[in-house]
């Protein structure tokens, strides 16, 4: 499971010209999952991203996690993080789940931040969606849960 977590001030997101989902301070989490990938790593994952120190304490250093903060988290299923591009111009996209698979994973992922204690709210799995943010810093990390097993 692959994960590109961005430091917010604002995200939100848009299917059909329709707002579906919006936060305020936070992060804004854009979620791929490998045909590889099990609950275990969406516990992991979520495990990690709820303790992920990114935001400043008083002295303005990053030691304080979205849970510390009381932020929130908008979670977003991007397949196209599973993207190979090392041979020639188009993306190969067969490391990605199949749409069963992923789907289940990602909403398993956003139960795991919920029951953590984190105000979470998602996207539309396999939609066109817009998504719109404020990158706060910028504050950008990047995460896979099999680089850690």
């Amino acid at each position: 499971m692959r994960a590109i977590v961005q430091r917010v001030s604002k995200a939100s997101v848009e299917v059909d010209q329709c707002l579906i989902s919006k936060i305020g301070h936070g992060l804004l989490v854009l979620l791929g999952v490998a045909a590889t990938d099990t609950e275990v790593d969406a516990v992991y994952l979520a495990d990690k991203i709820v303790g992920l120190r990114v935001f400043d304490d008083d002295n303005g250093k990053m030691n304080l996690s979205v849970q510390d903060t009381g932020g929130s988290i908008l979670v977003v299923s991007q397949f196209t993080l599973l993207g190979d591009a090392r041979k020639g111009r188009r993306p190969s996209f067969i490391a990605a789940a199949e749409p069963e698979l992923g789907n289940q994973l990602y909403e398993r992922f956003a139960m795991e931040l919920a029951s953590r204690g984190v105000d979470t709210h998602t996207g539309k799995f396999k939609a066109m969606m817009e998504i719109e943010l404020v990158n706060q810093g910028p504050v950008t990390i990047l995460l896979d849960s099999q680089k850690e097993f």
